[in-house]
């Protein structure tokens, strides 16, 4: 087995399905370089543009408390190869530090995958925010065991 890791900044948004305790979500993110650099300073980081293509996802979240959630869905990274998801245990979400956001986290376990992922297996965790609009921001890590 060989490990894939990733690190992307997906944007997008989120609304609401028919039924009252349902959103789909749908975001994309290009292709990136990350860097962390610890300093004299302390921490600083960047998110820059990298050559190459873009990652879709697609969600549906079904909110099963005040501040807890269950989700599923794909991941597409290039033509063919989709991951698909779902979440481990609840996802969390509560305020943020900027009150016009809501902050949350969660874990995905990978349910398999087509093209690239055929077979895959793995975990993903997800930092996000939310805003009053829709609007989404959620930055992801990956670690992905493929053939």
């Amino acid at each position: 087995m060989r490990q894939l890791i990733y690190a992307m900044q997906f944007k997008g948004s989120a609304g609401p399905l028919s039924a009252s305790n349902a959103r789909k979500a749908a975001t994309s993110a290009p292709s990136c370089s990350i860097t962390s650099i610890v300093g004299a300073r302390g921490l600083s980081g960047s998110i820059e543009p990298a050559a190459g293509g873009t990652a879709t996802f697609e969600s549906e979240v079904t909110i099963t408390g005040h501040d807890s959630f269950q989700e599923k869905g794909t991941i597409t990274f290039g033509a063919g190869n989709r991951l698909r998801f779902s979440t481990v245990g609840e996802g969390h979400t509560g305020p943020s530090a900027d009150p016009a956001l809501r902050h949350g986290a969660v874990m995905w376990r990978i349910d398999g995958g087509e093209g690239q992922f055929a077979g895959a297996s793995g975990l993903i965790t997800s930092n996000f925010t939310f805003g009053p609009g829709g609007e989404v921001v959620d930055n992801q890590f990956g670690l992905i065991f493929v053939k």
